[in-house]
C-alpha cells in the first residue's frame, strides 16, 4: 500500500504563495485533479510520490524552493564565519535546536525564520560570539575493592 499523506501544511503554503484568484478549494481540486491524472480530487486520497510531485512543481513556480535554498546558504556561511563546522550536521542541528537561537532542526527553518536567526546570529557574534569550550565528561570515581564474603550451606552438621 502506499505511503498516505497526512500533514498537508506544504501543499496549502504552496497554494496560498501562489495566490490564484477564484476558490482556493476549486483550485485545490483542479491542482490535485491534474496531478492524480483524473483518479481524485481529494487530497487525502493522493499518494506520497503524487503529492511530492505536486508539492515540488508549485514550489518551482512559486520560487519559494530557490528563497529557501539562498536563505540555508546565507546562513550556513554566516555560521561557518563564527566558526560552526557547517560539514557536521549535527553540530548545525545542535546549535539550531536550542531553543535560544530557533528551536528547531536546520532542515525544517522556513526561509523567513532563516532571516531570524541570521539576525540572532549575528547578534550573538556581536557580544564576542560562541564559546568554544571543550566538554570533558567527569570521571568515574575509582571504585575501592571489594571483599566477597561466600556462604555455602553445609547441610544439616552437628547430627548423629
Amino acid at each position: 500500500m502506499a505511503q498516505q499523506v497526512t500533514n498537508f501544511g506544504r501543499f496549502y503554503t504552496a497554494i496560498r504563495a501562489l495566490n490564484p484568484i477564484g476558490d482556493r478549494d476549486d483550485v485545490k481540486k483542479s491542482i490535485v485533479y491534474q496531478y492524480t491524472n483524473g483518479r481524485t480530487d481529494s487530497l487525502r486520497e493522493m499518494s506520497r510520490t503524487e503529492y511530492d510531485k505536486c508539492c515540488e512543481d508549485l514550489e518551482r513556480k512559486t520560487g519559494q524552493k530557490d528563497e529557501l535554498r539562498k536563505e540555508r546558504s546565507a546562513t550556513l556561511k554566516l555560521m561557518q564565519k563564527m566558526g560552526v563546522d557547517t560539514t557536521d550536521w549535527n553540530r548545525v542541528n545542535l546549535l539550531c535546536r536550542d531553543t535560544r537561537i530557533i528551536g528547531k532542526d536546520f532542515y525544517y527553518i522556513t526561509a523567513e525564520e532563516h532571516r531570524e536567526l541570521r539576525r540572532k546570529l549575528r547578534s550573538i557574534e556581536r557580544k564576542g560570539g560562541i564559546n568554544h569550550k571543550p566538554v570533558e565528561l567527569p570521571e568515574p570515581p575509582a571504585q575501592k575493592p571489594r571483599k566477597q564474603v561466600i556462604i555455602i550451606p553445609m547441610g544439616n552438621l552437628g547430627q548423629a
